[in-house]
């Protein structure tokens, strides 16, 4: 028999409650590799049909909780930034406020990641943030001695991405470190179009460069306030080249493939 509307909408509520109980409890309980109980056992925990389970279950793996493989129990997921990857890519792919909410976010997280960075970064830390300083140079030299431009410019960005993922590394903090892994993707579009700008208000990649040398020198120095401030007038100038560069770029903001 065909289910109505009502009943369907019942089912989809009892999935939506039964997978927002079991979040929690392979949040707060669970580690990664631990499987889940059977449908059977989880329907008779939950007094509902094992259909309302298997959707249920769909819905965590949905949401990157869990995994399921053909014949065996979902087993929870190492937790990883995809959904919040995919949900910036689209809001910076998509909508150019999205642009200036992302740099918005970065002066919280990341003026706080240099000051960590200048306090906590050991020798290794260091050396990865001046092996992507030195990768950005790479690409700057390559560029002005006229090779491939569109290369040039994509290893420059994802030097750059580098640069900020391992001052965050660098920082102590597994969110901040997480967060930044995250958003590597959407990153690299949002330098994209804030190189836009940068060209069009007459800066070099050079300037680029020297704006992460002072954070650089600032974390080597131990100097948490001077770091912070360095990334702060950074990510300003970062908002600048956006604003210049929406209004360049119009409709077409789509970094070339």
């Amino acid at each position: 028999m065909t289910r109505t509307g009502p009943d369907k909408t019942e089912a989809v509520t009892a999935a939506g409650a039964v997978a927002s109980d079991l979040a929690q409890h392979i949040l707060s309980r669970l580690t990664p590799g631990a499987h889940l109980p059977s449908e059977a056992e989880l329907a008779a925990r939950y007094a509902v049909s094992r259909l309302t389970i298997r959707e249920a279950v769909k819905l965590l793996e949905g949401r990157g909780l869990i995994e399921i493989a053909r014949g065996r129990k979902a087993t929870v997921r190492e937790p990883d930034g995809t959904a919040f990857t995919d949900f910036l890519a689209t809001i910076v792919h998509n909508d150019a406020k999205g642009v200036f909410d992302l740099v918005e976010v970065r002066l919280s997280l990341e003026v706080q990641s240099a000051t960590l960075a200048a306090k906590r970064a050991n020798r290794a830390g260091i050396a990865a943030i001046e092996n992507a300083l030195e990768r950005m140079r790479a690409a700057a030299r390559r560029a002005a001695a006229g090779e491939d431009s569109a290369a040039c410019e994509r290893d420059f960005n994802h030097a750059d991405v580098g640069f900020h993922e391992a001052v965050a590394l660098s920082s102590g903090n597994r969110i901040l470190s997480y967060l930044f892994e995250a958003m590597a993707g959407p990153l690299e579009e949002g330098f994209f179009i804030s190189r836009r700008g940068s060209l069009a208000r007459g800066q070099t990649l050079d300037a680029t460069i020297e704006a992460h040398q002072r954070v650089l020198d600032a974390i080597r120095d131990g100097n948490g306030r001077a770091a912070g401030e360095a990334m702060r007038n950074h990510l300003k100038d970062t908002m600048r080249d956006i604003r210049v560069a929406v209004g360049e770029l119009g409709g077409s903001r789509t970094p070339p493939a």
